[in-house]
């Protein structure tokens, strides 16, 4: 990416930093990983996705699900207990957890993720027009074995016990559906989409996500049942309802 740059951080590893001084980068793309890991946090507790005294998960899913490294996780979280976002807590039900009384308005990247609601919104948009056309075509290319791959997710989904666990298999069943399309094309165009939109991603309720699941089932049993305009119509549903979900509906 033009414009990187890549440094040492404090613990000898190697961070990606992108350079506030190119053109050709705004928004989110300024940040630094860290930067956006603590903005995404802050930003769920500030809207109450995440609620005083909720133990966060293990900093191996919030990685996978933040698509950063482990060791920026544990960077980010430290700082935000010295913040007053987050605090830490031993014994068998320590962990990180969010504070009792989180404080407020200490992490400036969150603003950053605020200016950026007619990109998110312009993203959902996208997202739509491509997820409707996956889901018609995976009716007519879908194999028993794609179908059962989607099934396999969709139960991950239901036993997830965190939402970065259920992050992590949402990702990977809305990327089967496309790959059941057969289309390698579709694969490409569409990763691209689901990627710059899931840098938006905020940790949330893991109750809701359980209920957007139910969708996720519904979705394969139209393509089960060959029904590609009921394929379509759950797919632009499922994708548009995120204009009032994402941070972008939630603070107004």
């Amino acid at each position: 990416m033009a414009g990187t740059l890549h440094g040492p951080v404090p613990d000898g590893t190697e961070e990606t930093v992108l350079s506030l001084n190119s053109p050709k980068l705004n928004g989110i793309r300024r940040l630094t990983a860290l930067d956006t890991v603590r903005a995404r946090i802050d930003l769920a507790v500030e809207l109450g996705l995440l609620s005083p005294g909720e133990r966060l998960p293990s900093n191996a899913a919030i990685a996978e699900a933040l698509d950063v490294g482990e060791i920026t996780v544990r960077r980010a979280l430290s700082s935000l207990c010295e913040d007053g976002v987050l605090e830490r807590r031993r014994g068998r039900n320590g962990g990180t957890l969010v504070a009792e009384h989180p404080a407020r308005g200490t992490v400036d990247a969150a603003e950053v993720y605020r200016a950026q609601t007619a990109e998110v919104h312009h993203l959902i948009d996208e997202r739509v027009v491509v997820e409707c056309g996956i889901a018609h075509l995976a009716v007519r290319g879908a194999t028993p074995a794609a179908l059962a791959e989607l099934d396999r997710l969709v139960e991950a989904m239901d036993r997830a016990e965190s939402w970065a666990e259920f992050h992590s298999c949402d990702e990977r069943f809305h990327l089967a559906v496309a790959r059941a399309t057969g289309l390698d094309s579709t694969m490409d165009t569409y990763g691209a989409v689901l990627r710059r939109l899931y840098a938006y991603f905020l940790p949330y309720p893991l109750a809701a996500l359980r209920d957007s699941n139910d969708e996720h089932r519904a979705l394969v049993e139209a393509v089960r049942a060959g029904d590609a305009a009921g394929a379509a119509d759950i797919a632009r549903r499922h994708v548009e309802t995120l204009h009032r979900t994402m941070f972008v509906g939630l603070t107004g």
